[in-house]
């Protein structure tokens, strides 16, 4: 079996940068438009050649696609920055996303149709965030948004130039799809939306390692979930052939609980399989920043600034507010508060400050004072009050503020 399989390519045969937005709903979508911010001030946003997305980095990346128009060209900013993509994204996901296509479900005329919820996902995202399609995304950066293909278990991609896996083979390029399709379904997190069904099978997909009869029937049952469920880091499309990894994660830390009855018991041997899967990706990927094998840096939600070991670099938030609630901010697609927002950008700007100054400087183009976008939420105090019921799921969802 071929070693390149398993292995990235030799150092002088990758090449580009790309950037991977995890997932973790509006939570992890909001942690990431901070991290965005921080890059498009520093010049290394626009030397991006790959953004790679899973559910919630989905969402935020679907945003940045439409609204940044032109994309900058290497080393320059996008100048509207506030106006043009942090504002109309914090109004975004202030209103509630998820309660009207669950509520759709759960119709007796819908009882029998598994694929209503996520088709009304699909018709708001449409709505409320991109009406391109798939060929109208830019030919740079190239946007990847990543989901599951449950009846193979591997990734399946949507992007321009192409839509499906290297076992059932591709369209290329990719049909005139809408790009909030593609969001669905990256985002349509299980339990609460059943998998997406599209009908692949009127396209032609070629190259695929995977054939005859069996295939075809595996295809017509094709259900696509959240990308998550297979790689929450949206690593799979860029390890191997890209120089340099930027990998922002926004996905909820694994925190330690005990006195667990037999519903929880069942909820935790779940967590613990996810965990272990997405602990392996984490640890390898940094092993690989350590020995020299890729290039890059991540930061992650659970983290703090000073476990950097950077002189001068941002007090950011404490560890145990980080850990007590910024971390637990809820996974859902609700309204989210303006605290929860701003918060949260804030938390993903000064990582990323801190992460891309401490191991990727090189691509620093814009030597910009850091200032947190919204400074009247910096204090912890003030911070942990605003986020006391932050990590609790409703049935139905909040009310914008």
């Amino acid at each position: 079996m071929p070693e390149t399989k398993y292995t990235p390519q030799p150092g002088s045969e990758r090449s580009g940068v790309a950037l991977c937005l995890s997932g973790g709903g509006f939570r992890a979508a909001l942690f990431h438009l901070g991290a965005l911010r921080r890059l498009n001030q520093l010049g290394v946003l626009s030397k991006v050649d790959t953004i790679t997305s899973v559910s919630g980095g989905s969402i935020i990346s679907a945003h940045v696609a439409e609204r940044v128009r032109p994309w900058p060209e290497p080393g320059d900013v996008y100048a509207k920055w506030e106006e043009d993509v942090a504002e109309p994204f914090r109004t975004f996901v202030s209103r509630d996303l998820r309660t009207g296509p669950l509520l759709k479900r759960m119709l007796p005329w819908n009882w029998f149709r598994a694929d209503t919820a996520v088709k009304a996902l699909e018709a708001a995202y449409f709505q409320r965030l991109t009406r391109r399609a798939m060929t109208e995304l830019p030919d740079r950066p190239r946007f990847v948004f990543c989901s599951t293909d449950l009846a193979f278990g591997v990734n399946w991609i949507f992007e321009r130039a192409r839509l499906g896996h290297y076992l059932v083979g591709y369209v290329a390029p990719a049909p005139a799809w809408p790009v909030a399709r593609a969001v669905a379904a990256s985002s349509c997190f299980p339990p609460l939306f059943n998998p997406m069904q599209p009908d692949v099978m009127s396209l032609r997909l070629v190259d695929g390692r995977f054939g005859g009869p069996e295939r075809d029937k595996l295809l017509k049952g094709l259900a696509l979930s959240d990308g998550g469920v297979y790689d929450n880091l949206g690593l799979e499309p860029v390890w191997k052939d890209h120089q340099t990894l930027l990998v922002s994660d926004g996905g909820v830390p694994f925190h330690y609980v005990s006195a667990l009855g037999w519903i929880g018991q069942i909820r935790r041997y779940i967590d613990i399989v996810y965990n272990q899967a997405a602990a392996v990706r984490k640890r390898w990927l940094i092993a690989g920043f350590v020995n020299g094998t890729m290039n890059g840096t991540f930061w992650g939600i659970g983290s703090v600034t000073k476990d950097y070991d950077l002189p001068q670099a941002p007090l950011g938030y404490p560890q145990e507010l980080i850990k007590e609630r910024i971390s637990c901010i809820r996974t859902d697609l609700d309204a989210f508060s303006e605290a929860e927002c701003c918060i949260l950008e804030n938390h993903g700007y000064l990582l990323a400050e801190t992460a891309i100054r401490k191991h990727a400087p090189q691509l620093i183009c814009r030597d910009v004072p850091w200032k947190p976008p919204h400074p009247e939420w910096i204090d912890a105090a003030k911070a942990r009050q605003a986020l006391v019921d932050s990590d609790k799921v409703r049935f139905i969802g909040r009310r914008s503020a």
